[in-house]
């Protein structure tokens, strides 16, 4: 278990809400999001639905006064692949994204490789000792 400095605390709780307005749209608006992108209606529901478990227990776990160093690693290595899958799906010609839906999904895959680095940065600062308790 760590003390999580504030950095970290900060940056899980960033990931949390961005993953959760994008779970929300993604949910309730997959319809207009699938004819703005290209990408398929249920692909975007079903994303948003991922994406409402994993915002629900990333916030959880930035409200924790002490929390697994594991259950952080974990996020990091949640969202490195997320970053990954997202610049595969584009290579790998599955889907047939737009123009605009090629543009959202970098820039999605962008932000989500930046929480990785901010949460690896806070969890290294917790490490070293840069202890903000409650």
């Amino acid at each position: 278990m760590i003390h999580p400095s504030l950095f970290l605390r900060r940056a899980l709780q960033a990931d949390a809400i961005f993953s959760g307005v994008a779970a929300l749209m993604f949910v309730f608006g997959a319809s207009l999001f699938a004819s703005l992108t290209n990408l398929p209606e249920v692909f975007l529901r079903n994303t948003g639905f991922v994406l409402v478990i994993y915002a629900a227990l990333v916030g959880y776990l930035g409200t924790r006064p002490t929390m697994a160093k594991a259950a952080v690693w974990a996020v990091i290595a949640v969202n490195a692949i997320w970053a990954l899958d997202s610049i595969a799906l584009l290579a790998s010609g599955w889907m047939s994204p737009n123009l605009f839906g090629q543009a959202l999904i970098v820039m999605q895959a962008v932000a989500v490789g930046v929480f990785a680095e901010l949460q690896f940065i806070g969890l290294r600062r917790s490490a070293a000792g840069d202890v903000v308790a409650h």
